[in-house]
């Protein structure tokens, strides 16, 4: 009775790499390109909201974030992220792929163009509206995390599918350039239409009235692409592999399947019966089987994470030393924005984008375990270069040495565990598990992120409190907080090594799920894979 289950399962592990292939990168890639676009573009406009929402008559210096406001704006969408991925991991693998796809695309273009309406009659009320629609953004997105890797994991060929996820994921690189790009173009527009004089020569016209619409548009224009694809997601059949190990009905994921991959796969006339000894998620045989597996996603994601987002935190002082972004006095509100853009797309266009794609280009050729080692490695080498001679790089002579370590540190996050963590996660766990799984690690790494985003934003504070940010106590410095980054990053290293190794192996292979359908007495399979014969139960 298992005999055509298993045979489309096979036949979608040995499918050439086809075109539908591809159109399942772009669907589930486009995701990804408004995950990026939406949580990064904040950071570039988050200037202006200081400028125009805390402007303080006569200050020597253009309005900021207040620290709590900050933090609130900046980081209300990973803890949504965080809370979302939780949420529609467990879903994907309670109601199916697909049907929990199509909500969290919704909910981030509504979010998307709501965020953009935040209304008020004063500040707070302003930044209020901002942040709970932003959380209801960030859950959207989180949800897209575990679904796109299961899809595309349980769609691809074993030959190619790290290279496949890995492509979905790397999407976001080019969702962080296109939000640099469209502010790039925004700002300069404005810019052009509404004159306006640096802050220095005068405060109150230096930030223009429109500007408050050049924050709106640059954050509703992220529903633009989740939109677009919203028809595509929805034609998408269920995975196979869903619906033949968890709704247990081989013949419609034989039906499904020999539609999408253009081959005749023979029916199952029956559903599957579902095995009585299946182990539940976290019993003591999944924590046997599969504990180590998840301590090891889990806990590489959360390092990584620390590390990746807490070097955001250099970047303005980085722009600020080589002359990127000049003093914010002698700018207005809108060139502001345009300067901020530039940089953070530069910083995309050579080291962001380039290691996403070095990834998907290496990972089924040397592997994700190497790949992984490799990169927290390097991470870990140039963080103790940029944090033990710290004081030789603030020198302005020394400068451009600094911002080419520190491209190299976000070259091989990319080409390395920001990749991997995402990929490995849709590959190890057993089917009725795999989003659930994949949905806790993204979790533990989108706690890592709010660690690395604001306990180092207090933490790389200079020692002395008169020369700390206004609003900040004193921390532990620059130089320290580098050093702590270096032993994260090494201990991520160590971590490295609870994870299996699932290079041009079958999910079923990694997830032990034939080996499961063994022990149940259901199936036993030839070496092949491809001859089985149904033995009696008991």
């Amino acid at each position: 009775m298992a005999r055509e289950q298993l045979q489309v399962l096979n036949a979608l592990d040995v499918a050439k790499t086809q075109w539908y292939h591809f159109t399942a990168i772009i669907i589930a890639g486009m995701g990804f390109f408004t995950d990026a676009y939406d949580l990064f573009c904040i950071s570039l406009v988050t200037k202006l909201l200081g400028r125009i929402y805390y402007h303080v008559e006569n200050a020597e210096k253009p309005g900021i974030l207040p620290p709590n406001v900050s933090a609130a704006v900046n980081g209300v969408a990973f803890c949504g992220t965080l809370a979302g991925q939780l949420f529609f991991g467990w879903l994907g693998d309670k109601m199916g792929r697909k049907k929990v796809y199509g909500m969290t695309l919704m909910l981030m273009v509504i979010c998307s163009i709501a965020s953009g309406l935040s209304f008020g009659q004063n500040p707070k009320s302003v930044m209020t509206t901002l942040c709970f629609f932003r959380f209801w953004l960030g859950f959207g997105i989180g949800g897209d995390y575990p679904l796109s890797a299961t899809i595309m994991s349980e769609y691809a060929n074993k030959k190619t599918r790290g290279a496949f996820i890995a492509a979905v994921f790397a999407m976001q690189g080019f969702g962080i350039l296109a939000g640099g790009i469209f502010a790039i173009i925004s700002s300069a527009a404005f810019e052009a239409k509404f004159d306006a004089p640096a802050y220095e020569v005068d405060p109150v016209k230096s930030t223009v009235p429109q500007a408050d619409y050049l924050w709106r548009i640059i954050v509703m224009v992220g529903a633009i692409p989740a939109a677009m694809t919203y028809y595509w997601r929805m034609k998408m059949p269920e995975t196979a592999r869903y619906t033949a190990l968890v709704a247990k009905n081989a013949k419609q994921a034989a039906t499904d399947m020999s539609r999408v991959l253009q081959v005749d796969i023979e029916a199952e006339p029956q559903k599957m019966e579902e095995s009585v000894s299946a182990f539940k998620l976290f019993s003591k045989e999944f924590m046997r089987r599969h504990g180590l597996h998840l301590l090891g996603t889990t806990s590489t994601w959360f390092l990584l994470d620390i590390a990746f987002y807490s070097q955001n935190l250099f970047q303005k002082d980085i722009f600020s030393a080589i002359g990127w972004i000049p003093p914010a006095k002698t700018m207005n509100a809108i060139e502001e924005v345009f300067r901020i853009a530039r940089a953070q797309t530069l910083i995309a266009l050579c080291s962001t984008v380039p290691g996403y794609w070095f990834t998907v280009l290496f990972i089924d050729r040397i592997g994700r375990f190497a790949i992984q080692l490799m990169g927290f490695f390097f991470m870990t080498v140039f963080m103790f270069a940029l944090a033990i001679p710290y004081d030789h790089w603030t020198h302005k002579d020394n400068r451009i040495g600094f911002v080419v370590i520190y491209s190299l540190t976000f070259f091989f996050a990319n080409f390395g565990p920001n990749a991997t963590t995402f990929v490995v996660p849709a590959e190890i766990f057993p089917a009725r598990f795999r989003s659930t799984c994949h949905g806790i690690s993204a979790a533990s790494g989108k706690l890592g992120a709010i660690i690395g985003a604001f306990g180092f934003l207090y933490l790389a504070q200079n020692k002395d409190k008169s020369k700390a940010d206004a609003g900040y106590p004193a921390g532990i410095g620059v130089k320290n907080s580098l050093i702590v980054l270096g032993v994260i990053n090494f201990l991520g290293i160590l971590f490295t090594f609870l994870v299996p190794e699932s290079n041009g192996k079958s999910l079923e292979e990694m997830s032990g799920e034939n080996e499961e359908e063994n022990e149940t007495g259901a199936v036993e399979l030839e070496p092949s894979g491809l001859n089985k014969r149904t033995v009696p139960l008991g």
